[in-house]
Parts: structure tokens; sequence; C-alpha cells
């Protein structure tokens, strides 16, 4: 069944319930980025397979929106669907709600499935048709009407994870949010993101592929805790630990009537952006609600003493497994064909090696010449190109251990840059490291950094469509809010022990994509009269490739911080090598 018959009988399901358009996000009721098949509606009707998009259907008309990073895969991918790819971010392309009201005559009516899109963002989107007086139905879920043999949800185990890990236990962490709540005067809060329950509960599982996390609800008040959990999930262990601690365990599928029927005098602790819009909804009906960004997110952004040197031991294996790769793609290239997705599939394989290794965070980004462009170009047997000794090979990939979560991006030139290929890797390299060597007070939002990564190649007419930093769990999700470091506003400050990466980039279409990434933890820096001050820890340990640097295009602190980082590099690795290896990270490390 095609995009296009899957769009056409979407349509007559449409007309049967009287709405003449439908939006289709990628998404499900947790918010979740990565899904589990059950929920990966868009994906299914469009054929489109990026992270991140909206499809949007009328009876005449089908358009979906993504950002930058898929504009060149979603060309592809869209091309013979009759779906209009709109490129958010860029002039003249229309927001949905535009797009809507230029295609809709007033009266009709837009449907969709309000479990699947958060509150804030549904409730400026009606707000905006209403005044177009065009009405809304957000109690739709059209897609269980015409998909067949949809994929059951996912019903793995799920596994408590022990105090050596987290460096808090579950009765620690409900501590830690009643402060908050009382801080705030709420009696509760909810929580409905996967990685807030998994954090708060200590727990984790395989329901979402390269994120451990197990398909779950909470709910936290002043004297209760409840988690939400298929029972099949839970083995007794866990539940006598969970009781334990204070948490009674009720049936998932309890969990929305549960929120929508709460004492009416309570307030309740949302967050408008992590919630989904039926939830939010009906808990707003009946409670005052207190809005803020969700309690759990806000606690577990700011990693323990525990937690953080855990996260540096996985660096320690992952810098392993990556130095034992590098070596392999070196001697491979030469004596072998491989292609990108054979570079995939080796990388996993290295990692797997390690101890605590779980997963990959996410599926490596393996883009080779212009592939390397697609800013999350995931290489299939199909589209995989083979790898020659010439031009830029990207590699983007990160790796789910018990003891942490690791996201690194490194470009290797094959051969001899040439002089504008230089110049481009130097300019990103240069981000990186004025990035990472930032010092600055506290109370700095990432807004405020995010120039420091841009700034040389800004010079040069050149800049990139995404965000620079992005936060990153602790065995957990490998895009964790609130802070990011990007120019969007974002009140959130920058706090110690707070994880996050570090990957500016150039991309040129056709040709080549460069993008050097590493992951920096906030830690104290000083304190004098003007307050506390604060700077990046590089916790990612992996050479970066020298080949293609311009030396004189480096100041002398630039150079001397490379130096030193791969003096660390070798330094932290090298006893975990054997001798041959060692010898051949120490070339790679040597001082510039």
């Amino acid at each position: 069944m095609s995009a296009i018959s899957r769009i056409a009988t979407l349509r007559d399901v449409m007309n049967h319930n009287r709405v003449d358009a439908y939006l289709v996000p990628t998404s499900d009721p947790h918010l979740s980025e990565y899904l589990p098949e059950h929920f990966k509606s868009r994906q299914w009707l469009s054929g489109f397979n990026g992270s991140a998009g909206t499809l949007v259907v009328t009876q005449s008309y089908a358009a979906l929106w993504t950002d930058s990073r898929y504009f060149l895969q979603a060309e592809e991918e869209l091309s013979g669907t009759g779906i209009e790819l709109c490129k958010m971010g860029t002039p003249g392309t229309l927001s949905i709600e535009s797009w809507l009201v230029s295609k809709l005559n007033k009266r009709s009516t837009l449907g969709f499935d309000g479990r699947l899109f958060p509150f804030s963002n549904a409730q400026a989107t009606i707000a905006k048709l209403k005044q177009h007086k065009l009405s809304v139905n957000s109690k739709l879920d059209l897609i269980s009407q015409i998909w067949s043999n949809r994929p059951t949800l996912p019903n793995q185990k799920a596994f408590g994870l022990e105090l050596r890990y987290t460096g808090a236990t579950v009765s620690d962490k409900l501590g830690a949010i009643r402060i908050e709540l009382q801080k705030a005067n709420a009696t509760s809060c909810v929580l409905t993101t996967l990685d807030d329950v998994a954090w708060t509960f200590n727990i984790r599982g395989n329901d979402i592929e390269f994120n451990p996390v197990t398909l779950a609800y909470g709910y936290v008040s002043i004297d209760d805790a409840i988690l939400f959990i298929d029972s099949s999930k839970v083995d007794a262990s866990l539940a006598e630990s969970l009781l334990c601690e204070g948490v009674d365990i009720l049936p998932y599928s309890r969990a929305e009537q549960f929120y929508s029927k709460l004492a009416k005098d309570e307030v309740v602790a949302l967050d408008p952006m992590r919630t989904n819009y039926q939830i939010f909804s009906s808990i707003l009906k009946r409670n005052r609600i207190f809005e803020t960004t969700s309690i759990p997110t806000l606690l577990k952004a700011k990693k323990n003493a525990v937690e953080l040197e855990n996260i540096r031991q996985a660096m320690i294996k992952d810098g392993v497994a990556l130095t034992r790769f590098l070596i392999w793609l070196e001697e491979a290239l030469v004596r072998e064909k491989i292609d990108e997705f054979n570079v995939g599939e080796k990388i996993r394989e290295f990692r797997s090696k390690q101890e605590l290794f779980v997963s990959e965070s996410f599926g490596p980004i393996v883009g080779y010449a212009d592939h390397g462009a697609i800013v999350h170009y995931s290489a299939t047997p199909q589209s995989a190109y083979k790898i020659e000794q010439k031009g830029f090979l990207l590699i983007d990939s990160g790796g789910q251990y018990i003891d942490g979560t690791t996201d690194i991006t490194r470009t290797i030139h094959l051969s001899e840059p040439t002089p504008q290929e230089a110049s481009d890797y130097t300019l990103v390299l240069k981000g990186m490291i004025q990035l990472s060597m930032a010092k600055f007070p506290s109370g700095t939002r990432g807004t405020q950094l995010d120039a420091l990564a841009r700034i040389a190649m800004w010079r040069e007419g050149i800049n990139y469509g995404h965000g620079t930093g992005h936060g990153v769990g602790a065995f957990l999700n490998v895009h964790e809010g609130p802070q990011s470091i990007r120019p969007n506003e974002n009140p959130i400050t920058l706090e110690p022990g707070m994880v996050q990466s570090n990957e500016p980039a150039i991309y040129r279409t056709g040709q080549y994509g460069i993008r050097i990434e590493n992951l920096i933890a906030c830690i104290g820096s000083f304190e004098n009269e003007y307050g506390k001050f604060y700077q990046f820890e590089t916790l990612t340990l992996c050479p970066i490739d020298t080949k293609a640097i311009v030396l004189e295009m480096l100041t002398p602190e630039e150079r001397k911080w490379i130096n030193e980082y791969h003096s660390m590099v070798y330094e932290k690795l090298a006893s975990k090598l054997t001798a041959k290896e060692a010898k051949w990270l120490k070339k790679k490390t040597h001082a510039l």
C-alpha cells in the first residue's frame, strides 16, 4: 500500500467524520522523540522516515513540515507522493496554521488526536484557527480506523537501576520533587514523558529503540506516588522495591482516567510543553494548574556526582571502542570495499564488546561525500555509498551503557583536502573549541553562548541551521531538555551537572558535510566579587582528525586546547588498549 493510497483512505475516513483537514504529527501520548512502531503514523502515511515532521492532509492537498536536518532526505522520500515539502524556518514557508487558512473555507473543521500534541502547541493552533472561523475537533484518532495490521504496543520488561548508577534512591527523588512542589504552592505533579518517569522511579526498559525507557505514566503528590505501568512489565522484585520506596503501582490504562478525576482542591504542576493536550485539558477542567517546566525534567538535567563519574567511565569505554573502530576503518579502506551501511554496523560491533553496553543511543549517521550534507542521513543497504580514499566521511553515533549515554561526531578526511575543505573543517573546529573554552557567570542561558560556536564561520558568511547543543541523559534519552545551546531563546540557564553536546557544523549541499561533536558538562569554575562563574568539562574521549586543519587559522589558545585535549585522550585510553592500538593513538594525538 503506497503513500498515495493510504492518504486516499484517510480522506475517505475524514469525509465520514466530517473533517476537512487532519494533522498527523511525529509523536505518541508521551511526546517521545523516538517512537514505538505502533505510533509511527506519520511515517506510515507519508513514507518519510525522518524523526521530525508533521503531515497535514485536506481533501485536495497534502503537505509535510520538517526542519533543516531533513530537507534533502524529505525531498527524496516524498517524491511522487503528491505531498508538498514545507521547509520550516526558510523564507516564504507558511506555518501550518497559515497554510490551512489558505486551503480551507471558513467553517471548515480541522481534526487531530489530542494525545499526540503538546498542550501549548495545540492551544496555539486552535486559537489561530478560530480567529479565521475554523473549528477544531481534538478527539479524533483516525489512524486506528485505517491502519490494518498495526503493530501492537511494546510490552518489554522494565528493570530497576541500582543506586551505584543513579546516585539517589527513589525516596530521595520523591523528596526532591515534593520540595519543589511546596516551593510552587502546588500539591501534585503528573509525569507523562517516559524519561521523567524512568528517572523518578529509577527504572529503565526496552520499549523504544535507542532510549532505555518503558511505557508508563507517573503521579507524585505531597503524600503519594503512583507508577502507572502494565503489571506484566514488573517482576516481583521490582514491585517490592518500589513499594518499599513508597510507590503504588496501578495499570498503565488507568492513568488518563486517574488524572481527569483528581481531587478538586489539588493544585497540579504541569508542563504545557511536555504534557499532551488531552491530559492537560482534562485536568484543567477540574483543577488549578501551576504551569512550569516539568519538575523531574529540571532535577534530572543536573547530574549528581555519581552520575557524572559514571558518565566519565562510559566515555572511556566509548573511546576505546571508537579508537578500535577508527583503526579498523583506516585498514579496511586499503584492503576491502566498504560502504556507509557497513561502517554503521561496525561501530555498533565495537561498542557491543564493551562492558555494560546496552544499545546504540540513536541510529548511526554515516555520510560520505554529499551524503554528509544530509544532517540526519540514515544509510540503508540500498542507499549506501561506497567509501573511497578521498573526500570527507562524517560519522555521528552514540552508545547506551548502563553507566552513561554517549553521542559523538567525527569528520575524517580520506585523502588530501582542498583549500575550501580545509578552511571549512578548521572553521568548524574553531567553533567547537571556542565553546569548549567558555567561562560564563551563573544565570547564563545557552542562547547567549551559541554565537561562540558560530562566530568564526559567520565572518566567512557561513552558518548552520540546527542548534549547537542539546542536553544528554544519564543512561536515558540522548536528546534531553530542558537546556539547550541554540539561537532560539530558551529561558533555562546552564547549571553545574548539566551535560550537553557541542556540535557546530558546515554543510555544502551536493559536496560534503562537516560536524565535530563532543559532550560537555557544566561545572563550577571560580567565584569572585562578580559572582559565580562556570565552565565546561569535555567528556568525550576520541581523537579529532588533524589532516584537514589549517594551523594558521587557529589562535595559539585554540591550538593549545586541541593539544591538551589529545593529551587527555591518550592518557585516559592508552592503558585500555593493546600496545599496537596505543601506538596508533599516540600518533593520532601528537601535538600540533
